[in-house]
């Protein structure tokens, strides 16, 4: 059994943290516009998620860590979604994020976009996530739907989760245009939650669509590094990037500071329905750039399989 620790989230109210994210992205944005909106129904375009929304005891979930993966992989850290559900105490919850996949599963490396309505008493799971690897035959970006090929719901090594219920109701609608500043979308609503909250962690969770524009993507390589990767150069010069086009329909985890946990803080990953997909770091078009993002605070954490020898390494 992997060790869960647990913890409480500082939760504003919706309307608190709308006005406090919307002063925080007119720093970064030319445009933002951030409002409390019933959440659109998730089964419809572009998402097609197998859950209406991302309301209902919401919680976050961070599984393993980037120290199973570098310096040496320890193939050996494989979970299971449904699994993680029960640990975090929400059995058939739905869960968006971002991680790795299951070596043992697909026999390789691979970025894994995880969508899944996890098993309950009454139903079983329905995974409607998606796999981006590198495409043996030209080097690029294939993205599959994970249920193309498997049945399972594992995954390896690490992941940062949004739970919840995958119920309709009250979330955070925010709209920003034309970036201005240096930091990305995920990273510019993070601090500012760090800026407003200091000591008191907000942890948040949901999804947004990059409308318009480009993106910085990578994807790892399907060869975990047989020689220890100790810098962040090092797993620079080992992951492959690629410039990925809009819509990039992406699935954000974001903690605003670290209660002593080894978090990841924030982490993204995005598919798409044009073949494109994989680990964002920012948009390569400024200018035109345009996101679409609904969000909930999450009421707790849950920090799973926590990695006793750690390091920051690798954690962009």
């Amino acid at each position: 059994m992997a060790k869960v620790e647990r913890f409480a989230f500082h939760v504003p109210s919706l309307e608190e943290l709308a006005g406090v994210l919307q002063k925080g992205l007119k720093e970064n944005f030319a445009d933002a516009q951030v409002s409390v909106v019933d959440c659109p129904d998730l089964t419809q375009e572009p998402f097609k998620f197998p859950a209406k929304g991302i309301c209902g005891k919401p919680r976050i979930a961070d599984v393993g860590g980037v120290p199973y993966l570098i310096p040496l992989v320890q193939k050996d850290k494989v979970y299971d979604l449904n699994t993680v559900a029960k640990d975090i105490e929400l059995p058939g919850a739905f869960i968006l994020g971002a991680g790795a996949v299951s070596s043992r599963i697909l026999g390789g490396n691979a970025e894994l976009i995880p969508i899944v309505q996890t098993k309950s008493e009454k139903k079983p799971a329905v995974n409607g996530s998606y796999i981006a690897q590198i495409n043996p035959a030209d080097k690029g970006c294939l993205l599959e739907k994970y249920s193309s090929k498997y049945t399972d719901c594992e995954f390896g090594l690490l992941a940062n989760l949004y739970a919840s219920e995958g119920k309709p109701g009250k979330v955070i609608e925010v709209k920003a245009n034309g970036r201005t500043g240096e930091l990305n979308f995920v990273s510019c609503l993070r601090q500012t939650l760090e800026k407003h909250y200091g000591e008191k962690p907000v942890g948040m969770g949901g999804t947004f669509i990059i409308q318009k524009g480009k993106a910085k993507i990578h994807i790892m390589p399907p060869e975990f590094s047989t020689c220890p990767l100790n810098t962040d150069e090092d797993v620079n010069n080992w992951l492959k990037f690629f410039e990925m086009k809009a819509p990039l329909i992406c699935q954000p985890v974001i903690v605003s500071k670290d209660p002593g946990f080894d978090l990841r803080v924030e982490h993204t990953h995005c598919f798409s329905h044009h073949g494109e997909g994989g680990h964002y770091h920012q948009d390569t078009s400024p200018d035109s750039v345009q996101y679409l993002g609904y969000f909930q605070p999450a009421e707790l954490l849950f920090r799973i399989d926590r990695p006793q020898e750690t390091h920051l390494v690798g954690r962009d």
